[in-house]
């Protein structure tokens, strides 16, 4: 039981069993709103005009992130079909590589037992298992940024061969331009501020000789700037928009109205690290003890972590997925200590969790009383209620049942059942928010209304959009007196929308006039404003968040 590492048998196992749970789940939820829908839609226009280099969502120029997700979702529809699994598809990849790379590289680092753990680790903490099936940006520039890192770490470490170092190295430099390719200039900024605080910690200064500064810039510039050029020629307002207002303006201003408090993203490493989070503070400490070798790899994850962290922290744009690039870094730090731990530290990280299970226990009754949007979904939380029930009783079972293999020094035992509990409850999390996340994106109303629709039929969404929702009806809309995230694509094309409500319903009424079919998609305050101005209206569906109606 202390030497499961070294099974080939168990270890081929359980990354079987893993990889086919991991990608079977990708396909078992609706993509939910904004981000999910958001990025199926644009990988969809994409596929759909053939027009690979001007991104656009609902037809309109869409220049907030480069093109990596879209394009890799793109190429999934093309393979595969439209679809939900498809949609996540690359960022399950992404989620799923950062794991074998992670516990690979901690391998090789490390030890065999530490690589495992890592591994385990990473593929059991509850933040990254969430967003490596959830269709955003923040897996993937995190699979990019984690390629980057353990390549680093593979080409530093002191045993490593001239061509090995340098085709690691090589590796590193792809993976930051992707990185810049998945999100923008983060992707060169991290990992080169790391590097410099790195430098300055370790002092040394000899690192940057084992670089191969020529050869990876050549490599860097090769794969990251084609895109960028090309965006540029086509759409010259691009290059301001996308480096000054989504980069400086975004992470010094309050423009994007995604300011959180100094504290904001420990809130999300506390759950997100779970069922690690016993370990987590020992670990970073035990990473500042200066190890016997010219490159200090424990250092350098501590940095990395640290870094970025707090990097974001200061930033005036916080959203939860933004700290994600640290979890590989901490799954090895994790890993590295857990070997060494004394049977009362391994106690203690299956204490913590038996603790948060009996506390979700507390917290099931609740679930029902949270404030909704409208009294019907209330019936949504209560069944969502046996799920959370079901995690919380896997973390506390699971606690206990590592918290027995550490009391009797199982140590490879309790690393394994720890993980297993934090991957399993999170599945229950994940699957059981289906009922509430199929209607945020009102995938229930699309039969309805395809049965409505004609090849010209058009759909206006007024005052609102539906990310989702127009990707399942596989067509863009008009939109209607709405602008946010629009506002810029729209001040270049303002043709592709109509500015007001009264615009809307000169429009509206005159394609029922002329035998004209349209639709139109609202919030129910909407439709009650548009009813007492004694606008037409069909109801076609309606759910408790929108409605659909048509002019005739």
């Amino acid at each position: 039981m202390n030497d499961l590492y070294n099974s080939r048998k168990l270890v081929w196992s359980l990354l079987a069993a893993f990889v086919i749970v991991w990608l079977y789940v990708l396909g078992v939820r609706t993509l939910v709103p904004p981000d999910e829908g958001r990025y199926a839609e644009m990988a969809r226009e994409m596929l759909a005009t053939g027009d690979w280099v001007t991104t656009r969502l609902n037809g309109i120029k869409y220049f907030e992130k480069p093109p990596l997700q879209a394009w890799m979702n793109a190429l999934s529809f093309a393979a595969f079909g439209l679809g939900d699994w498809q949609a996540r598809l690359w960022t399950g990849l992404c989620g799923l590589g950062g794991v074998l790379l992670t516990g690979y590289a901690g391998h090789k680092v490390f030890g065999p037992r530490a690589g495992f753990y890592a591994a385990l680790a990473l593929g059991s903490s509850l933040f990254w298992v969430a967003c490596g099936q959830i269709d955003s940006l923040d897996m993937g520039l995190s699979g990019m940024t984690t390629i980057a890192l353990c390549a680093l770490l593979l080409a530093q470490r002191d045993d490593a061969g001239a061509a090995e170092r340098r085709n690691w190295m090589l590796v590193c430099w792809a993976g930051m331009a992707l990185a810049v390719l998945a999100k923008g200039l983060i992707g060169l900024v991290l990992p080169g501020a790391v590097l410099v605080l790195y430098t300055l910690a370790a002092r040394d200064w000899a690192i940057w000789a084992r670089l191969h500064l020529v050869k990876g810039l050549l490599l860097f510039f090769a794969v990251a700037t084609p895109w960028f050029v090309l965006v540029a020629l086509k759409n010259p307002e691009q290059p301001h928009f996308f480096f000054v207002h989504e980069h400086f303006e975004r992470f010094l201003l309050k423009t994007h109205h995604r300011e959180g408090a100094w504290y904001y993203f420990f809130v999300m490493l506390i759950p997100g690290i779970l069922p690690w989070l016993g370990v987590l503070p020992q670990s970073l400490f035990a990473a500042l003890r200066r190890e016997r070798s010219t490159f200090q790899p424990k250092l350098m994850l501590l940095v990395w972590a640290v870094f970025i962290f707090f990097f974001f922290s200061y930033s005036s744009s916080k959203l939860p997925g933004y700290i994600l690039p640290v979890f590989p870094a901490l799954a090895l730090l994790v890993a590295v200590y857990l070997e060494n731990a004394s049977r009362r530290q391994r106690m203690l990280a299956a204490g913590l969790l038996v603790a948060v299970g009996l506390v979700g226990l507390a917290f099931v009754p609740g679930i029902a009383g949270m404030q909704v949007r409208h009294p019907s979904e209330t019936a949504l939380l209560e069944a969502y209620q046996p799920w959370v029930l079901a995690a919380a009783l896997l973390a506390a079972g699971g606690g206990a049942l590592a918290l027995m293999h550490a009391r009797h020094l199982r140590r490879d035992a309790t690393v394994l059942t720890l993980a297993l509990a934090g991957f399993l409850a999170t599945q229950a999390i994940l699957a059981g928010f289906e009922p509430y996340g199929k209607m945020r994106a009102g995938a229930a109303l699309v039969p309805a209304i395809q049965a409505e629709l004609g090849a010209d039929t058009k759909i206006y969404s007024v005052s609102t959009y539906e990310q989702s929702l127009t990707f399942y009806l596989r067509r863009t809309v008009v939109l209607v007196d709405y602008w946010d995230e629009f506002t810029f694509g729209l001040k270049q094309q303002p043709e592709l929308s109509i500015p007001t409500v009264d615009g809307f319903v000169a429009q509206w009424n005159k394609a029922a006039g002329a035998g004209v079919k349209a639709l139109a998609i609202m919030e129910h305050d909407t439709y009650a404003e548009l009813k007492q101005r004694g606008v037409a209206m069909r109801v076609v569906a309606e759910d408790s968040r929108r409605m659909v109606v048509a002019n005739r």
